[in-house]
């Protein structure tokens, strides 16, 4: 019984034994661990400073021939006949509609015949006036008698005058009856139809001519104030992208959209169609300091700025976060242009902010440099 007893504890002894062998290592294998810490690690940049920022701006106008007229008669009257129609090519000089003129032709008659009476009359009154002077020589008839027979001749003479005058603008209104072309072009509109009385300086057509094209586009004062005549300018229309040239910029201010109109020609090659919208894109640079990021470095802040994320470096190589206020004065597709509680040679997490958060301890992946575009 004695030495069964024995064999129980000598059992129980080298399971304690065991037990605290265990305990000893992992105790051992917890210490170690405690000791390795892993630190997030970061992808950074370096701020640069830049004491300006270049703005890409676009501004919009419209796109005009540079003969561009709503053309109609000198004259109001019935439109007796249309030549042409929307659409239609014409050429200089061409015939496009034509007025009613049975009334002129009537007038015109009727002057011609007044005309031939007149001259009749002054033949008589010539010969009436050279019996006149030589009966004079001879004191038959009396001064006076000369003198009235002098200033009927004279009368008739300018009545003559009088009726060759409406005869000539009779016959300019019968011209002026006939509407030409008065430059190569397109019909774009057509506003009144057969038989229809117009008024004086009523347009009858639209004509677009085939000459240049020219855009026509507003940009604040102190971008004209930047540009100069012949400047060469990228300008769009539609799909299409043009070398243009400056011809002329306006000396006043647009009374409603306070804007300096510039009159740029198109390259003769350009195929637009009036009234398109026409894009100048112009790059401005702006006096303003600041720093490029990258959008992915910037998180919302609160009062309307936004934040950075800036990485201290501690006394054992590592970087501690640190939030900065900064505000947005420029942004593009890929960059923003900012300014705030930031210094150059700063270094700034560029990527990844939903993955850490202020006061942590982190390492850097790598390092840019990051400033200008």
């Amino acid at each position: 019984m004695f030495a069964a007893m024995s064999l129980t504890q000598h059992a129980k002894g080298l399971a304690l034994g065991l037990s605290l062998l265990l305990l000893n290592g992992c105790g051992s294998e917890v210490k170690e661990h405690s000791h390795t810490v892993e630190y997030q690690s970061v992808q950074a940049q370096t701020l640069a400073l830049n004491d300006r920022y270049q703005q890409m701006q676009t501004y919009t106008g419209t796109i005009r021939s540079a003969n561009t007229t709503g053309i109609g008669f000198e004259l109001a009257g019935k439109l007796n006949n249309i030549v042409v129609d929307s659409g239609d090519s014409v050429k200089k000089g061409q015939v496009l509609a034509q007025l009613d003129t049975d009334l002129l032709i009537a007038e015109k008659q009727q002057l011609e015949a007044s005309l031939l009476q007149t001259q009749a009359d002054i033949d008589l009154a010539k010969s009436t006036l050279l019996r006149t002077e030589k009966l004079k020589t001879q004191n038959y008839v009396s001064a006076q008698q000369l003198d009235e027979t002098q200033q009927h001749v004279i009368s008739l003479q300018a009545n003559q005058k009088r009726i060759e005058a409406s005869l000539s603008a009779t016959n300019l209104k019968l011209e002026k009856s006939t509407l030409l072309a008065p430059f190569d072009g397109t019909i774009s509109q057509r506003y009144h139809n057969l038989g229809e009385v117009i008024a004086l300086g009523s347009p009858v057509f639209t004509l677009i001519g085939n000459s240049q094209a020219v855009a026509y586009i507003g940009v604040p004062v102190d971008v004209a104030q930047q540009l100069t005549t012949q400047q060469h300018v990228d300008v769009r229309v539609g799909k299409q992208t043009f070398t243009a040239k400056i011809a002329g910029i306006s000396a006043e201010v647009n009374s409603i959209s306070r804007t300096v109109q510039l009159r740029i020609q198109l390259p003769e090659s350009a195929r637009v169609i009036n009234g398109e919208i026409a894009y100048l894109a112009y790059q401005q640079d702006n006096l303003t300091a600041g720093y490029w990021v990258p959008m992915s470095a910037l998180t919302d802040g609160v009062r309307g700025l936004w934040n950075v994320y800036v990485l201290v470096k501690d006394d054992q190589n590592h970087y501690q976060i640190e939030r900065r206020d900064v505000e947005i004065i420029y942004t593009n597709e890929q960059q923003a242009f900012i300014n705030g509680a930031i210094k150059a040679n700063e270094q700034i997490v560029s990527d990844g902010l939903h993955k850490i958060v202020v006061g942590q301890k982190v390492t850097l992946a790598n390092t840019q440099l990051v400033g200008a575009l």
